[in-house]
């Protein structure tokens, strides 16, 4: 299936304006594996085709399909580790501190594909028990592809994906094994709230949440989408809270919403306040 340079331009087009994220050049080798179950379950015989139908705009269920097969829902259990680790060792602590009349957190995994961020979430504190008997723990996980997020609620993984990322024993003690796959466990999907969200769409809760995490997301979109994404998750932090990127983002020459904190390499806090001051808003 060949696909030429009109075609490619069009369908970048759907999906930069359906998600705001673009199909870069070096991302187009994906057109032909994603799209080819679509031409084939519709019985479309080329992707020329394909994009006549787009085009002619009759058919905005098949528009949408193709928006999520171009979207990419790549995603791990602890996706890169560190990142983890530096959560637990930095912003928890200073966070239960800082609730403890509260007693309550609330997260927003912002991007979370198919749920693997968000279930690492949850397995965090599950795994810590003493330390947060007693705390609610709220964790918000969002995506704009609807059947990621319909993925992640039944919290359901082949043997492939359960595995990736988890070691023998977090697989056993927090999933099942069922006939079409492994599950998570009902304690670790309780807590967990998913549903389907545009970044740049207004933020879900304003002013809530103390920790966000939006990896490996702004990497498709542009500059003034980017700083556009970035005021709507500034718009739905803490005034006291955190921002995880991934590893190959920044928020340097992005926007002035946010900056690095220098206590914690690789987070990043609101910029509005001293940080002394941040604890009094949120006492």
């Amino acid at each position: 299936m060949q696909v030429s340079d009109s075609s490619s331009r069009i369908l970048a087009g759907l999906l930069e304006a359906r998600t705001g994220q673009q199909l870069t050049m070096n991302r187009r080798w994906r057109i032909e594996t994603a799209l080819a179950s679509i031409l084939r379950d519709r019985g479309i015989p080329t992707l020329d085709e394909l994009i006549t139908i787009l085009v002619m705009g009759r058919e905005p269920a098949l528009a949408s399909q193709v928006v999520e097969a171009l979207l990419n829902n790549e995603t791990y259990f602890f996706r890169d580790r560190a990142p983890f680790d530096l959560l637990a060792k930095s912003a928890l602590p200073e966070l239960q501190q800082r609730r403890a009349a509260s007693r309550k957190i609330r997260i927003w995994s912002a991007g979370c594909s198919t749920g693997q961020e968000a279930y690492s979430l949850a397995m965090m504190f599950a795994e810590d028990p003493m330390r947060w008997t007693g705390w609610t723990i709220d964790i918000m996980a969002t995506d704009v592809s609807e059947a990621a997020v319909k993925r992640a609620r039944e919290g359901m993984y082949t043997q492939f994906e359960v595995q990736r990322g988890l070691g023998i024993a977090q697989m056993i003690r927090w999933f099942e094994e069922t006939p079409d796959g492994w599950r998570a466990i009902e304690p670790l999907r309780k807590n967990l709230r998913f549903q389907v969200h545009n970044l740049l769409e207004p933020a879900p809760h304003p002013r809530e949440f103390d920790i966000v995490l939006c990896r490996n997301v702004l990497l498709y979109l542009n500059g003034e989408r980017k700083a556009q994404v970035f005021d709507r998750i500034a718009d739905a932090m803490a005034p006291d809270g955190w921002l995880m990127m991934g590893a190959g983002e920044t928020v340097i020459g992005q926007t002035r919403r946010f900056e690095a904190d220098p206590s914690a390499r690789g987070l990043y806090r609101l910029p509005e306040q001293p940080i002394e001051r941040r604890a009094t808003a949120r006492a």
